[in-house]
């Protein structure tokens, strides 16, 4: 993941129109965004080991409140 967002925001969307694009960029590309009307309501982690075990983790958002989180783990193996 760290390659992937280490390229964001894109250098070519900064080049047009810098002054209205920077601020957009910097709100809408985090990783957690927290705007009003927008934002982020869920997380995702999935890991998977070289045995193919695999840990499934998603924080939710409940009912709209940014202090109000419920997190579900799935652990689980891939079948060969």
């Amino acid at each position: 993941f760290t390659t992937f967002f280490s390229q964001l925001p894109d250098p070519a969307i900064e080049d047009q129109g810098k002054d209205y694009i920077r601020p957009i960029l910097n709100k809408y590309a985090a990783l957690c965004v927290r705007c009003p009307d927008y934002g982020t309501r869920t997380n995702t982690v999935v890991l998977v080991d070289s045995e193919g075990h695999v840990t499934f983790t998603e924080r939710n958002m409940i009912n709209a409140d940014v202090n109000q989180w419920k997190t579900s783990t799935y652990e689980f193996k891939l079948h060969s």
